[in-house]
């Protein structure tokens, strides 16, 4: 796989993800966020015989089984906290960018668990990312204070 390859699946990941944001949003307007994630649930299943059909399962150590059954229960405990955050009145526009920093997280892991090294200028960005979280949280609650 080129750098063509992966950085179009990036691509599309990030539309994905972009429009996701949008419709966590409009059914958390509608429903609760546990009907929300049900529902979530059920669009996956209809990709899930795809998905099946072109995973090879024969001789996947129990290693392997344990971390993926435990990727899909970190994944789904971490939406539905989002649909809540959603439903309990969050805003789209600052809820879902602060959730979607968990990238910082994975690299934190990834320094400490995997052993992986960041250059000085990642690290930089780490820092960017995370007031810019802050930014956007606190950006919220003075937007909504009343002047006096």
């Amino acid at each position: 796989m080129t750098m063509a390859d992966w950085f179009i699946y990036s691509l599309a990941s990030l539309a994905g993800y972009g429009v996701v944001g949008l419709l966590q949003k409009l059914a958390t307007n509608r429903v609760s966020g546990d009907k929300a994630l049900v529902y979530y649930s059920l669009g996956y299943l209809v990709l899930f015989p795809l998905f099946w059909s072109r995973a090879e399962f024969k001789g996947v150590p129990g290693m392997t089984l344990l971390i993926g059954v435990l990727l899909g229960f970190m994944a789904r405990s971490g939406e539905w906290a989002l649909f809540k955050s959603l439903e309990f009145g969050g805003k789209a526009s600052v809820v879902v960018p602060l959730t979607y920093t968990y990238p910082l997280i994975t690299l934190l892991l990834a320094v400490v668990v995997l052993g992986e090294h960041l250059s000085a200028l990642k690290w930089a960005g780490i820092g960017l990312a995370i007031i810019g979280a802050v930014l956007m949280a606190r950006g919220e609650e003075s937007a909504e204070k009343p002047k006096s």
